[in-house]
Formats: C-alpha cells, sequence, structure tokens
C-alpha cells in the first residue's frame, strides 16, 4: 500500500513541479487545466508501475476508463484553450496576489491541483494496492456510472462547442440540449463518473476508503471551483439569470416555469 500510494505521489510532484514551469515561462497557468486529466493518468500509472504491475481485470478495467476520461478532456480543453491566453479565474488570481503571485501559484495551484488529483483518485489506488476477488455487482453498476456520467459530460461539452461556432452566439447563454435540464452537465457528468469509479473501487478490501473521491470532487464542482466562479461571471446578466431562474444548477431536472416554486430536490441554491 505504502509503495503504491508512493509511487503516485512522486509522478504527481514530478508532473506538477514541470507544469509549474511550463505555465511560469509561459505566463499562462490554466495551462494546469489541460493536464488535469493526463495528471490522473500518470499518477495511477506510477501507482500500478511501482505496486508490481498486478494484471488483475480491476485496476486494468479503471485505468482504461481513467485514459479514455483524460484523453478527450485534455483534448477538448486543450483545443479549447488555443489562442485565447490565460483563464480568466487565473488572472484574477495574477491580479489579487501581485508579488506574491509565483510561490503562491506553485502552492495553490500546482501543488493544491496535486493533492486534489492523489485524494480523487483514491478508488483507483485502493484498487491497485488491493485488487480483491474477481467481478462483483459493484463492478457492473460502478461501470454504468461511469458511462454514463462520461456521456453527460461529453455530450454536454459538444453541445456547447456547436452552440459557440454559431454566428449568433456571442454573448448568449446555452440553453438547449442536455443543458436545458441542467445548467452544468459537464459537470453533473464529472460529479457521476467518479462515482462510478467508487462503486468500481469497492470491489477491493478497503475500497469503502475511495468514498473521499466522490464527496471531494462534488463539494469542489458544487462550493468552490466549480459553479460558483463559472457563474459569477455571468451574475446580472439578464438571459442568465433568467436561464438561472428555470433551470436547475446540477442535477438534470425539467425545466420550471418561472413562476413556479423550486422542485424538491432542485439545487438552484447551490450555485
Amino acid at each position: 500500500m505504502t509503495v503504491v500510494m508512493l509511487g503516485a505521489a512522486v509522478a504527481l510532484l514530478l508532473t506538477m513541479n514541470a507544469m509549474f514551469v511550463i505555465g511560469t515561462r509561459a505566463g499562462d497557468n490554466s495551462l494546469i487545466d489541460i493536464a488535469y486529466g493526463p495528471a490522473f493518468v500518470l499518477a495511477c500509472l506510477g501507482a500500478w508501475l511501482a505496486g508490481g504491475a498486478e494484471m488483475h481485470f480491476r485496476p486494468l478495467l479503471m485505468l482504461c476508463l481513467l485514459c479514455v476520461w483524460a484523453v478527450r478532456l485534455g483534448l477538448h480543453i486543450g483545443l479549447r484553450h488555443r489562442g485565447r491566453g490565460e483563464d480568466f479565474r487565473y488572472r484574477n488570481f495574477r491580479q489579487e496576489w501581485g508579488e506574491t503571485f509565483v510561490w503562491r501559484s506553485f502552492l495553490q495551484i500546482y501543488m493544491l491541483q496535486g493533492l486534489v488529483v492523489f485524494l480523487v483518485a483514491m478508488p483507483v489506488l485502493l484498487a491497485i494496492a488491493w485488487p480483491g476477488p474477481g467481478l462483483v455487482w459493484t463492478d457492473i453498476l460502478g461501470t454504468a456510472l461511469f458511462a454514463v456520467g462520461f456521456l453527460f459530460e461529453a455530450v454536454g461539452d459538444w453541445q456547447l462547442v456547436r452552440f459557440k461556432q454559431g454566428p449568433d452566439s456571442k454573448g448568449r447563454i446555452m440553453t438547449t440540449g442536455l443543458w436545458r435540464y441542467t445548467r452544468h452537465p459537464n459537470y453533473f457528468g464529472e460529479a457521476l463518473l467518479w462515482w462510478g469509479f467508487f462503486f468500481l473501487g469497492l470491489g477491493s478490501e478497503h475500497g469503502w476508503y475511495g468514498l473521499v473521491s466522490p464527496v471531494l470532487i462534488g463539494f469542489l464542482l458544487l462550493k468552490v471551483s466549480g459553479i460558483p466562479m463559472l457563474e459569477e461571471k455571468y451574475r446580472g446578466q439578464p438571459e442568465f439569470e433568467a436561464y438561472k431562474n428555470v433551470t436547475s444548477a446540477f442535477f438534470p431536472w425539467p425545466p420550471r416555469t418561472p413562476e413556479a416554486r423550486p422542485a424538491g430536490g432542485d439545487d438552484t441554491d447551490l450555485a
């Protein structure tokens, strides 16, 4: 177990230090977003190799699913980033932190991101350390949850890209497709697929410790760096406020009329 976790930690330290150098030299810390998905793969491959590269179906399945998710996400963010410069969130940090920007970037962007990756990847790391028995029902459930979450994330991102390519989309809000039922289908998909990894990891001996993964990613998306930071950018825009008034913030739910009270279980108050 110690060797597996150490392998993941070393891989993440190397990755985050390399990205810090690249981002600092480029004057663009948002490049770390492109490396976010691949960092999971590097961490888990480091753990797998350190643990002896055991050919058990559970960690191999989880590594394959992780690679599919990471490659799609990395390509999507990379293509979206081309020609846009540093993301507004990191530009704000650059202005707010002033002379302390370099060392705070290292700690609060790169090292903190590495810690988040380590904790969120816990179901995979646990499965590498303790693969567990053969196929069980949680493996089937976990794979199904991953598939649904991955589709939500991928289709939501694709629909948004198509919308932004339209001639009349500038300054407008995406309100069709999956975005009709949730203001953040990609975030919902991200959270759901990590629940999938958690259930896949339950087949391992200490899989319950992997609960930190979906709980942490849900907290970050709902309360910290996901929905709150993104929606703050659009606060006060009439079209967005109208859209927000009728559309669930996170869980997919049929849109309501402006006069209706929020349906039970709606999470608009988390926006």
